[in-house]
This record gives C-alpha cells, structure tokens and sequence, in this order.
C-alpha cells in the first residue's frame, strides 16, 4: 500500500509517484525494472510502498526519471515522518480505549501519576509508570497475570487491571530499601507477627514494615483497584529480596492477617522466576505452577498458625458460639476475636452475617513511600 492516512494526515509512499509517472508515461514495470537495473520484482514492492528509498534507489531513481536524488530522500523521509506521526495516532486511540477501562485516579490520588484531565497525558503518565511501551501490552493474558480462558466471568479490563496492579505492586517493592533476604529470621518472627493481631494498625504496622525490611521483604499494602481481582502477590526480586503485596481491600481483621500470612507461607515456597498471584474466587489463574496446591498449603498456613488446629476443635466441639464464648476462647490463644470468628464463618459454624459487628476493621493508609 503506497499511501497511509487517517482522519488528519495522509503519507505517501515514494513509490505513489513512481507509479503515477509509470500510468503517464504508460511504462510497463518490467521496462522500469530494466532501466533501473533490478528485478520486477523490487519495482513492485516500490510502487506498493512495500520498501523504503534508500540512497543507492534515490540515485537510480534520479538517473532513470530525471529528477534529483535529493527529491527521493525527501519524499521517503516524509513518507516515514507522516506514517510515525499516523500510527502513534492510531496507537493512542486504541490505548484511549484501553484507558476507559482503568480507574486513572486510582494512581493520580495515591501520587503515583500527576492529576490531568488530558486523555493523552493520563495515557503517557501510565505507560511511564507501569513501564511499557503501550498500554495495550496489559491486554496481553501472558504479561504478569494469566487468568484460565475456561473461567466465564474473566473479561479483558480484568486482565488490564490485573496486570497493572501487579505491576504497580512491583514498582513500590522495587523502590523499597531492605536487608538481604532472611528466611530463618522470617519463620522465628512469626509468633511476633501473631502476637501483633492484638493491637491496632498504628501500633503494629511500623513494626511489621521493620521485621520485614530485616528479612529482606519489601512490604506493600496497594489500595484495591476496581476490576483487577488481585488480593495478593509475591515475587522474588533477584536473590536477596521478595515482594509482599496484598490488596487493602481486607479491612476486616480476619482477612487482613489470614492474607498476610497466607503470602508469608507463599514467600517460604521459594518459587523464584514466576510471580505468585492469588485471586479472588471464581477467577482461577493459569501458571506453570501447580497453583491450586500452592494455594491450599498457604490456606492451610495461615490458618493453622493464626488459630491451633486442635485447640480449634476442642472449640467448636462444644457447639457455644456467643461473642462471651468467643472471645474467652480467643484470650485463651492470645488471637483476636474477630479472627476467631471469620473462621468459624467460613467453616459455616455460624452465618456470615453472625458476630459482624463483633469483628474489627482496620483503616489503613497508603503510603506511597514505604
């Protein structure tokens, strides 16, 4: 094709004008070819705009039509000049698209892009964050987040969202400055983790962030983004250091510490070169790991550490699930109530919509900086 346009521009290929003066002179291209000293078929990839005019064809060219060299250089140069400038244009209206189905405040509020009301801009912002040459690249379901084709309600801003919330997850854990990884030191903080279920966000969180930063774990707490599915995320970055991301939209305590430790127990599986990304339900990822085991045994981690399994039993055995029972039982093991009662709300011991107003929600602040 000898001429490219859209609704602004038009390029035209030099080869538009070698094919005008073959149809004036009535010129066969077998007769250029000839003249010109290469095959047909090179003549036919010019006149189709199928090659660029390089100096050697800007020359043949002058000689055989009696122009000047220079006048090919240019024609071709502006050719690719325009031709850029069309298909970055084309280029930005897919990513508008893709654009529409992300949440731009979502990194404008949290100060991780500037404030614009400019489609454009809030376009370039996002690709120079999440470091990718185009948006489009987040459509891709072999990026960062793969969820299985077989799942109905998986849709395509799913998968932009995903990938960049994870994306965004990695950018934060990058920027964080931590101790080599320590995996011995991590596993003999645990029961200060725990212990930490006790006491509110202010109080425990700095000194969460330091036990992590001592074992070489960038901590991050990324807000929820709408469509992206994500509670969680863990990735080895190189040898001494490994991302712990999860999403804030666990609020409630229960779910806050039993992702936390769930991820803990997915850092402890070592599986460096993939990231490991647990979802929602009903949204199952497609990966090279066997990630419905990896996901049961960090299940069953988190909870088996937070609550004894057989002190558990002992529990529930007495069928007494009043708040007043609860939380003795809940002093007893040194664990938060709340937590006590998510638990027995997903082992159905009681309805979910039970001991609610009993359990504790956490407000916690992105820091962009941590």
């Amino acid at each position: 094709m000898n001429e490219e346009h859209n609704e602004n521009l038009i390029a035209f290929h030099p080869g538009y004008y070698v094919k005008e003066y073959l149809n004036y002179q009535g010129m066969k291209q077998s007769e250029l070819a000839e003249r010109l000293n290469i095959s047909e078929k090179t003549v036919s990839y010019l006149v189709n705009g199928q090659m660029n005019v390089d100096n050697d064809m800007a020359d043949k060219l002058a000689l055989v039509l009696g122009t000047s060299p220079i006048l090919w250089k240019n024609l071709n140069n502006k050719y690719l000049e325009t031709k850029d400038k069309i298909d970055k244009e084309k280029q930005l209206e897919e990513e508008k698209l893709i654009l529409q189905q992300m949440d731009y405040a979502f990194w404008s509020r949290n100060g991780l892009v500037k404030q614009t009301s400019k489609l454009s801009e809030k376009v370039d912002e996002l690709k120079k964050f999440l470091r990718i040459s185009s948006l489009e690249v987040l459509e891709k379901s072999d990026f960062l987040v793969q969820y299985k084709t077989s799942i109905g309600e998986v849709k395509t801003k799913n998968t932009i969202n995903a990938n960049a919330w994870v994306q965004t997850a990695l950018n934060l854990g990058n920027l964080q400055k931590v101790d080599s990884i320590n995996l011995s030191y991590l596993k003999a903080q645990l029961s200060v983790i725990r212990s930490m279920t006790m006491e509110n966000p202010e109080n425990f969180l700095p000194k969460l962030e330091d036990i992590f930063k001592h074992a070489g774990v960038a901590f991050v707490i990324i807000p929820n983004l709408k469509n992206c599915g994500i509670n969680g995320a863990v990735k080895w970055l190189g040898n001494d250091k490994v991302l712990l991301a999860i999403n804030d939209r666990r609020k409630s305590a229960d779910l806050f510490w039993f992702a936390l430790f769930h991820e803990i127990k997915h850092i402890f599986q070592q599986k460096k070169g993939h990231i490991i990304v647990t979802s929602e339900k009903g949204l199952e990822l497609d990966s090279p790991l066997n990630m419905q085991l990896l996901e049961k045994n960090a299940d069953n981690f988190a909870q088996n550490y937070l609550i004894d399994q057989d002190e558990y039993n002992k529990f529930v055995a007495k069928q007494d699930f009043s708040y007043h029972t609860v939380e003795t039982f809940a002093n007893k093991i040194a664990i938060q109530p709340g937590i006590v009662i998510g638990r027995l709300q997903r082992d159905k011991y009681v309805p979910f919509d039970h001991l609610n107003s009993d359990k504790q929600r956490y407000k916690i602040i992105f820091n962009n900086n941590a």
